[in-house]
């Protein structure tokens, strides 16, 4: 996904038209995650882009991506464009040696 998102749309509440636009994003995630993996992939990775054009477009985290989104809404600009390029990922595997994390819930 190669978009730019319009935030000032006449006619449509600013709040509405940035939860939707958060909504198509994780709906593409979404069903970007559900396609099928080729071999050798543990899961669907993400290279992410995030500006407010495309040419000053930089390299972000997925996790980041909405609180950019929102930090973009409170600025006030009119428009943001968001790369979301899919990729087959691979598990690195964990060092023998290495303790698990702790799991919060246990404490």
């Amino acid at each position: 996904m190669r978009k730019t998102f319009q935030l000032q749309v006449e006619g449509k509440q600013p709040d509405r038209v940035l939860d939707a636009v958060k909504h198509e994003i994780r709906k593409y995630i979404k069903r970007e995650r559900w396609r099928e993996l080729p071999a050798g992939a543990d899961f669907w990775d993400f290279d992410c882009g995030f500006g407010l054009a495309r040419d000053t477009a930089a390299p972000s985290h997925l996790g980041n991506l909405i609180a950019q989104i929102d930090e973009a809404a409170k600025s006030g600009a009119n428009s943001f464009y968001v790369e979301l390029l899919a990729k087959p990922g691979k598990r690195k595997p964990r060092d023998p040696g290495q303790a698990p994390e702790p799991d919060i819930l246990d404490a």
